[in-house]
């Protein structure tokens, strides 16, 4: 009897994806997603609650699908439990980590010099972001300082919520936003990064929309950072 040659096996591919849902915040509804999911061979990879407010939970799962699965059967199988909405899906490369904090902060303060060119590269990930930038206004027009190496070209012309004294959601469909922005779907939150002389401004295409608990967890992130850098150019006499 002839003994067959081995030959691995090919390794099946798969496709990750961030989807936001709302569900009723009681137990058992997480369980009963991830049940949902499963059926439709989606593997959960990680999970962060975004925001829990009057009974509802705002939960962003990444979930990994079989290469060629389209994404609306996420939709359709985590809408098939009572109570469960999705906000959005789309693309998205890694896994939540919500000690990702603390990590930049480090990598900010063993890179004083160029710490602001290392925050808005970590805030993407950190916030589930597109983009961001540091804006600063110069002769009355806005500036970058430092953008992420995927914020877009596109400069806005007009910023009329500057000065910005808090952490704001703002109209990605407003008159100021650039075209490009707008027909992407560009949802926009910004910050103060230390007094009102520079702001984050973080980007976020085809959504899902920010929520107040992600902008309070960007401008705790923004007054940490702009603490460790002030305190850096006190030391170099800056």
């Amino acid at each position: 009897m002839l003994e067959r040659a081995s030959v691995p096996e090919r390794e099946v591919s798969s496709v990750s994806f961030l989807i936001r849902v709302q569900l009723p915040d009681r137990p058992g509804m997480l369980g009963a997603l991830a049940t949902a999911l499963g059926k439709v061979d989606a593997d959960i990879l990680s999970v962060d609650v975004v925001e829990r407010a009057s009974g509802t939970a705002i939960d962003d799962l990444v979930v990994e699908l079989p290469s060629g699965r389209l994404p609306d059967v996420l939709i359709t199988a985590a809408e098939s439990v009572p109570g469960v909405e999705v906000d959005a899906v789309r693309p998205y490369a890694g896994v939540l980590d919500t000690h990702r904090e603390l990590e930049l902060v480090e990598q900010v303060a063993a890179d004083t010099v160029n710490g602001l060119a290392v925050f808005v590269e970590g805030v993407p990930r950190i916030i589930r972001a597109g983009w961001a930038v540091v804006l600063t206004k110069a002769e009355g027009a806005p500036r970058r300082v430092a953008a992420s190496g995927a914020a877009p070209e596109t400069r806005a012309i007009d910023v009329p919520w500057w000065p910005l004294r808090r952490g704001t959601i703002l109209d990605g469909e407003a008159a100021w936003v650039p075209e490009q922005w707008r027909e992407l779907g560009t949802e926009l939150a910004a910050t103060p990064l230390g007094g009102t002389d520079l702001v984050l401004l973080v980007g976020r295409p085809g959504g899902p929309m920010f929520r107040a608990a992600e902008v309070a967890r960007l401008s705790h992130l923004a007054g940490i950072i702009s603490v460790v850098l002030s305190e850096h150019a006190s030391a170099a006499g800056l």
